[in-house]
């Protein structure tokens, strides 16, 4: 295995075309076919499966991309450093699902670092990208929660793709709603309570399952269901149609504004908020500083 070989499989895979990829990295195809070829014979796998339409990368393939991926980055920063003593950006990605105070600490942590010596990339997706994002090391860390009514499924999910979970706060749940709604004034409210109003989940696209729902009671049959793609729809459906969701009851209004609120729900239903991340490797210093940042987030969780 050869550095050279590492860059060929990224190039490639970003080109979905061997003729494409060849063009790019200046050798002819047969050249760069035969030289997958030989990698493959050597890691005793295929890393992409070759069609008339054109290639895409095996289950195995996607999984060595991400370490390709690592150890070219590392080798530039070390060749820009010591070699040709040029400055390379370091890079920090981060996945999460939709939680506004991980965002609000991602924000912090790029005030505090500056722009000139990192790149930043941050996916506020679904809970199935999420672990995959830090599965195939497009992320370095996942931003997601375990409870009773999920843990064990994605627990054996994490154990499988060799992930490790690591809690960082428990929070009790709460209706997440606009001022507006008349339920805004309780101090405490019912699912029975809520039902009259449309529940409001994130979609999950092909993983719409309970065990990868980001709201909890997933297995809870609403009355009234909206599923959309992203936060700032969530909010402007919260103000337009009375809608509520379920969270942790971290608010930040730096970014969300003014405008809304969490009423604790009855309930003796707990979550845990934490992190994931891959088991062989060292988080990065500006990793363990995205978590510390994280976890003064249980300071503000609502009692």
């Amino acid at each position: 295995m050869t550095l050279n070989q590492l860059k060929y499989v990224i190039t490639t895979a970003k080109s979905n075309s061997l003729n494409e990829a060849a063009k790019k990295l200046f050798i002819s195809q047969p050249s760069l076919t035969a030289s997958l070829h030989s990698l493959e014979q050597e890691l005793g796998f295929d890393i992409f499966l070759r069609s008339k339409s054109g290639i895409s990368l095996t289950v195995k393939g996607a999984s060595f991309l991400g370490y390709a991926r690592s150890v070219v980055e590392q080798y530039d920063i070390l060749e820009a450093k010591y070699i040709s003593k040029t400055n390379v950006k370091r890079c920090f990605q981060v996945s999460m699902q939709h939680y506004t105070f991980a965002v609000n600490a991602f924000v912090e942590l790029v005030r505090q670092y500056g722009m000139d010596e990192y790149e930043f990339e941050i996916h506020e997706t679904k809970t199935h990208e999420v672990i995959e994002n830090v599965k195939d090391q497009k992320s370095e860390i996942g931003v997601l929660y375990l409870n009773h009514g999920n843990e064990q499924v994605l627990q054996k999910i994490f154990k499988e793709d060799g992930l490790a979970f690591t809690p960082l706060f428990e929070c009790s749940i709460y209706a997440y709603m606009s001022k507006k709604n008349p339920l805004a004034r309780k101090t405490e409210v019912t699912l029975e309570e809520l039902d009259e109003y449309p529940f409001l989940a994130f979609a999950q696209g092909d993983y719409n399952s309970v065990y990868f729902a980001e709201e909890v009671l997933s297995t809870y049959e609403h009355k009234k269901l909206i599923r959309a793609n992203d936060r700032a729809t969530l909010l402007n459906l919260m103000v337009g149609l009375g809608g509520y969701t379920l969270c942790s009851g971290i608010i930040c209004e730096d970014l969300n504004g003014t405008d809304y609120c969490a009423v604790k729900l009855k309930t003796e239903e707990k979550m845990t908020i934490g992190y994931i991340a891959r088991k062989a490797s060292v988080i990065s210093e500006i990793g363990q500083k995205y978590i510390e940042i994280l976890s003064r987030y249980q300071e503000k969780v609502l009692r």
